[in-house]
């Protein structure tokens, strides 16, 4: 064994690539496959998908001028050459002429004569929630990946660490206008969550649901239309609940408090964690769990719905989006249902269910249960 300068022992020779890779390597073996009929499909396909890679980040820049530039928008209402797209925008006609092509090779609009378009992706980008309120984000994201080296070496003070500084804890929670503005930005996407979330996870017996971390009550609020005889209770920070009332109404119970700083209330049989865990780190969230299962009673469920990691199956959408946006958070990190089972089981829960989600970029879904006769110790 050798020594790295970070003190960690290495083998003196790690194995070579597999065999596979091994050809991948080779220029002969490419010209071999160019040339023959059944492979070159192969060898097309997979240098597609690494330029795309490598173009991503101009690709997503696009996404955004179009955005920005509010192209989508106004060829939802009708078509517009291009001349007068790029006067609404400001932008010279050939430069506007690129972008639209650029939009048109990402499927978002096409062309007919001398008019562009809206395409039904296009049409679905307006249409999904959250969507247009993550991309207008992500300069933020795009501006702490500027030196990626320095990035992953942690060289580096994202500005993502202090654009969600109120979930550190009551520093943030005095900031109303800070919590709106996180509130506002997660209440956009949650429709989505919440249609996932409900359609992954059984809600047959639960008869009081309380969400911890809910925000302004998007997925209380989805869960009072597909379950209107549930109990539901909210339970947030002080300044991030404030604007829950006006969407909730009189028959949601919502409690302002810190699962931080105090004991979760009781009464609830099932308590749902909706894209919490990831926002914090291992001891937290151990210390969360620990406080959500003395909250509930024996029988009781937890209900976890957030991105998660393919773990052992790397997914593009949580394993480079996601797990990358909570390193830059600096406070959480993206897990893999796996690693959430064995802290819900350190926790005290058992019958840890996870349930495959076909959209992981929108959410996964974990439950588990207070084992029936456990006696939880129950504070207020």
């Amino acid at each position: 064994m050798t020594e790295t300068g970070l003190g960690h022992s290495l083998p003196r020779k790690a194995a070579g690539p597999g065999w596979v890779a091994r050809l991948a390597l080779s220029p002969a073996f490419h010209r071999l496959c160019a040339r023959i009929p059944g492979l070159r499909h192969i060898a097309r396909s997979e240098g597609d998908a690494l330029f795309e890679v490598v173009s991503g980040f101009v690709r997503s820049q696009c996404l955004l001028a179009l955005v920005e530039f509010r192209v989508l928008h106004r060829l939802a209402e009708t078509a517009e050459p291009t001349a007068r797209l790029a006067q609404l925008a400001g932008v010279p006609v050939e430069r506007m002429a690129v972008l639209c092509q650029a939009g048109a090779a990402l499927k978002l609009l096409h062309r007919k004569g001398d008019l562009w378009r809206l395409t039904a992706r296009g049409a679905a980008f307006l249409a999904v929630p959250g969507l247009e309120a993550m991309v207008r984000h992500h300069p933020v994201l795009y501006r702490d990946l500027a030196d990626p080296v320095a990035f992953f070496r942690g060289e580096t003070q994202p500005e993502l660490a202090g654009f969600w500084p109120y979930v550190f804890g009551a520093g943030g929670a005095a900031d109303p206008a800070l919590a709106a503005r996180y509130s506002d930005l997660m209440a956009d996407s949650q429709g989505l969550v919440a249609e996932d979330t409900l359609r992954l996870v059984n809600f047959r017996g639960i008869t009081h649901l309380m969400d911890v971390g809910g925000g302004t009550g998007a997925f209380l609020a989805a869960v009072g239309h597909a379950h209107p005889q549930m109990r539901r209770t909210l339970f947030d920070l002080p300044a991030v609940v404030a604007g829950a009332r006006a969407r909730l109404g009189p028959e949601v119970t919502i409690i302002p408090g810190s699962f931080r700083d105090q004991a979760l209330p009781s009464g609830a049989d099932a308590i749902s964690l909706i894209r919490v865990l990831y926002d914090h780190a291992d001891a937290t969230v151990a210390a969360l769990l620990a406080n959500v299962r003395q909250a509930l009673p024996p029988g009781g469920r937890v209900i976890v719905s957030e991105p998660m990691s393919g773990g052992a199956r790397p997914d593009p959408a949580t394993d480079v989006y996601f797990t990358v946006y909570t390193l830059a958070m600096q406070t959480g990190r993206t897990r893999s249902g796996a690693e959430i089972a064995v802290l819900l089981n350190q926790a005290g829960f058992t019958a840890v269910s996870a349930v495959r989600s076909d959209r992981p970029f929108v959410t996964s879904a974990l439950s588990a249960t207070v084992p029936a006769d456990s006696v939880a110790k129950l504070s207020n």
